[in-house]
């Protein structure tokens, strides 16, 4: 009884482990470009949505797309004229949030949005990453703010 014990607490701890370094979740439904725009977030707890202001959304879409793809954990899936649409997995129980960035050339702004898969909260992380994609942006491009 003991050693059926045993492996069966062992055996639920392997697979409750594995479901929690696994969490992909659904594609989001809204992704993509709609009449001009990425969706607005539904809630500011689990997704972030920015317009940064550039005198040329394309060169700076296609500048960013190289420090992009460095990031770790971050794959792009989709990528078209002015827009592309990555993954980023974290690292600690793979948690997966879709990025999407888009070149609005008719109003000279670079979109950028970030959702959470899963959760009611992503603990400001998506907001972060575009924070730091922000900064890449003002960093390394700084020519093509307004």
């Amino acid at each position: 009884m003991h050693q059926l014990l045993h492996h069966l607490l062992r055996h639920g701890v392997l697979v409750v482990s594995l479901a929690l370094f696994h969490l992909v979740g659904p594609v989001p439904a809204e992704l993509g470009v709609d009449q001009g725009a990425l969706a607005a977030c539904s809630s500011p707890a689990h997704c972030a949505r920015v317009d940064w202001p550039v005198a040329d959304p394309e060169h700076a879409l296609a500048a960013l797309l190289p420090a992009l793809t460095a990031m770790p954990r971050v794959e792009v899936v989709e990528q078209g004229p002015g827009y592309v649409h990555a993954t980023a997995t974290s690292a600690l129980f793979g948690f997966v949030d879709d990025l999407e960035l888009y070149a609005d050339g008719r109003r000279g702004l670079l979109q950028a949005r970030s959702v959470s898969r899963l959760g009611d909260s992503d603990l400001g992380v998506n907001a972060r990453r575009l924070a730091q994609l922000q900064q890449l942006l003002e960093d390394q491009m700084p020519m093509l703010a307004t």
